[in-house]
């Protein structure tokens, strides 16, 4: 019987891609094996959005060549946003490799769209792509040049596939996109995300609905309040803001200023009670000041986000930010830019988790890491508890008794004693 390896570095929609791609396999007889010395068909899912993700998958074919010299026999495919329409340049860099697909695309040797099947083990919480590609050509990211542009999957696709995950055992989707609000433009009668959240909504076996990532300059009114009306969406948004300051904003091509970023965050907390949100922060850009910085911080400090992703600028080679603007900002300053996000948000968490002390939140139980349930709750928060029985894919009442910038510990109580959900 023929075996398969898939090493996936990136994003969700990769790590999405790769379960479809599984699911694919095992469909013609492939078994997944866990080291890919073992495997007949090895596939790499790679990442370039930050030069440390591009590096580590470089360094992942680099370590293959000699999997594929002790078995010859074996094939190996790279995917992921390393491939770009002219592969003649990888080719020339990776002989050994013997497909190279863009990400989103079938395999070559293969028929049929790479995302038609379902991932071979459903989990608690899954991943449905709803749209392919951006249209916004921020001047630093490199994803519109290598998925194209944007092309959303039509809604009854969509809901066929979270209905399917949903009577397999899923009890959580998250709807993914380069920009789920622009899902539905290109569509006939462009329905909007609001319309297929309303759809997805009615799955009957679905607990949890969640999305991402939005686009500040795109995200409505209408979509606000359907994820205050609609039971199961999360009340979680994550909304990219990437930096503080508007000359930077402008430098980067966003579409939008601070203030308009800052009202719509006032609006997303008006509209939906306890919300946490969510953000991107790049620190570092070409030209960044470090006024400019510190207005990033204070955009920060304002917003009081529930997390925070935050990377260093690194150029990517056919942006226009790699074209044009100098690299011109010190690794170090970087370093200590980064090293301030991440203390100043560490302080914001521990402040908005501690309120949560002695509350109870409903946490749907994702499974289990060294002897502790752990699962999530509507907002986002991990939560480790303990209890004999078995409660994966369960929604459980958990008792907060202690807190962290990054984590919360509690205690499992039964569902009518719930006080107050978080």
């Amino acid at each position: 019987m023929p075996t398969y390896h898939i090493w996936t570095i990136g994003c969700q929609m990769n790590r999405a891609e790769s379960d479809r791609l599984a699911g694919r396999f095992e469909e013609l007889g492939y078994t997944p094996v866990s080291k890919p010395g073992e495997a007949d068909l090895i596939v790499v899912n790679s990442c370039v959005v930050r030069q440390s993700a591009e590096d580590r998958a470089v360094n992942k074919l680099h370590n293959l060549r000699m999997v594929k010299q002790a078995n010859p026999l074996a094939r190996l495919a790279l995917t992921g946003c390393l491939v770009g329409e002219d592969t003649d340049g990888l080719k020339k860099r990776f002989p050994y490799v013997d497909w190279f697909f863009q990400p989103g695309e079938a395999p070559p040797w293969l028929d049929g769209p790479a995302a038609t099947p379902l991932p071979p083990r459903v989990k608690v919480s899954e991943t449905v792509a709803i749209s392919q590609g951006c249209d916004n050509f921020c001047t630093y990211c490199i994803v519109p040049y290598r998925r194209g542009r944007e092309r959303s999957v039509p809604p009854d696709d969509i809901v066929r596939e979270v209905r399917a995950l949903a009577e397999r055992g899923a009890k959580e989707v998250t709807l993914l996109g380069q920009n789920v609000d622009s899902w539905g433009r290109d569509l006939p009668g462009q329905p909007d995300l609001a319309d297929l959240l309303e759809a997805v909504n009615e799955v009957p076996e679905l607990k949890r609905v969640r999305f991402l990532t939005n686009h500040p300059k795109d995200m409505g009114l209408k979509l606000i309040k359907a994820i205050a009306r609609l039971d199961k969406v999360c009340e979680q948004v994550n909304l990219p803001a990437q930096a503080g300051s508007n000359a930077i904003l402008k430098r980067m091509g966003r579409g939008y200023t601070r203030e308009h970023y800052l009202e719509l965050i006032g609006t997303i907390k008006d509209n939906v009670p306890g919300v946490s949100v969510s953000t991107d922060i790049i620190v570092g850009f070409p030209g960044e000041t470090d006024g400019q910085f510190r207005e990033t911080l204070d955009l920060l400090e304002k917003a009081k986000f529930g997390t925070v992703h935050v990377a260093v600028y690194s150029p990517r080679e056919g942006t226009v930010a790699a074209r044009e603007m100098a690299d011109d900002v010190p690794a170090a300053v970087k370093k200590e830019r980064l090293t301030a996000v991440e203390a100043l948000q560490e302080a914001v968490q521990t402040e908005l988790n501690g309120v949560l002390l002695g509350s109870t939140a409903e946490v749907l139980v994702e499974g289990r890491n060294k002897g502790k349930w752990y699962g999530r709750t509507r907002t986002d928060k991990l939560v480790f508890f303990t209890e004999r029985r078995d409660l994966s894919g369960e929604l459980v009442s958990i008792k907060i008794t202690k807190t962290s910038p990054w984590s919360l510990q509690g205690t499992y109580v039964e569902r009518d004693s719930t006080e107050e959900e978080q």
